[in-house]
């Protein structure tokens, strides 16, 4: 499976410019100063790891020691952007797969970060935490995020709440913390949300529906089971049956743009079936869909 081929990637150059961050974590670190000017005060040097911004290498100490060297500010923030994938069941539903697209996305939100120089993680969720993989930083490290995101097999149910806490739990700073899920979640999970945004976090609400969960095309008595916990109910599906399932969808989606609005959150919903740079572009425009 291939997450992002070297066309696409070439596509997210444009954009990675535009990914801003708005975590308050105040702690100094390598991230790009937003203010420009002499105000940056310098901290120190680090070695220059692959992948680095070249603007941000001392030459001046290139010249005298022949290593290079990374400038590093007080004034700037370290920033992790944090992908938290639901490697739930119901995410294996969908042509393609809603796993597929989900895995997509982040891959692409994790591109522009380690084009910018900045560190990318890779958190999957399910009923809690069920993989949490180290921080990578640079284009260098793409592969092994990539590994990282193509790791996460569907299964089990999901309970997001538990899982974000979980995150925000283990998380030493704020960041910029990216949920890519479908959210057909039992249980509440805003107040989660609430916390996470609370604790400085810079929220991002990803929501991944397949087609079919958009427009089902179900008719008749019928014996449906659950992905996740494999619970077998027998319905019987007519309009009225679609209309009211159709109306959850909307509350669902109604509250999540409700969400994000209150607390300076993006919320991107997509499909299957669009192409993920589209998403991809709302997604920097740190907009609510």
């Amino acid at each position: 499976m291939t997450l992002l081929d070297p066309a696409f990637a070439r596509e997210l150059e444009a954009l990675r410019r535009r990914l801003q961050v708005r975590a308050r974590s105040g702690a100094g670190g390598d991230h790009l100063a937003k203010r420009r000017g002499g105000s940056a005060e310098f901290l120190e040097h680090r070695p220059y790891a692959p992948g680095d911004d070249l603007r941000r290498i001392d030459w001046l100490a290139f010249a005298r020691t022949g290593e290079p060297v990374f400038k590093l500010f007080r004034a700037e923030e370290d920033v992790v952007v944090r992908l938290v994938v639901d490697g739930s069941a119901s995410l294996e539903t969908g042509s393609p797969t809603k796993m597929l697209s989900a895995k997509r996305l982040a891959a692409s939100i994790g591109y522009l970060a380690l084009a910018e120089s900045e560190r990318a993680q890779v958190l999957a969720v399910g009923e809690g935490l069920t993989r949490v993989n180290e921080p990578t930083r640079g284009r260098a490290s793409l592969p092994k995020l990539l590994r990282d995101l193509d790791a996460i097999a569907p299964r089990g149910g999901t309970d997001l709440a538990r899982a974000i806490d979980g995150v925000v739990q283990r998380s030493g700073r704020p960041g910029m913390l990216v949920i890519v899920s479908d959210f057909f979640d039992p249980g509440p999970f805003d107040r989660a949300v609430v916390r996470a945004a609370a604790s400085g976090h810079d929220v991002a609400l990803v929501q991944v529906l397949a087609e079919e969960d958009i427009e089902p095309g179900l008719d008749g008595d019928l014996a449906l089971e659950d992905a996740e916990t494999g619970d077998v109910v027998e319905v019987t599906v007519d309009a009225r049956a679609i209309e009211a399932y159709l109306a959850r969808l909307r509350a669902l989606c109604d509250g999540l743009r409700a969400l994000a609005r209150r607390h300076r959150a993006t919320y991107v919903r997509t499909r299957t079936g669009e192409p993920t740079l589209a998403a991809v572009r709302r997604f920097v425009a740190r907009g609510i869909d």
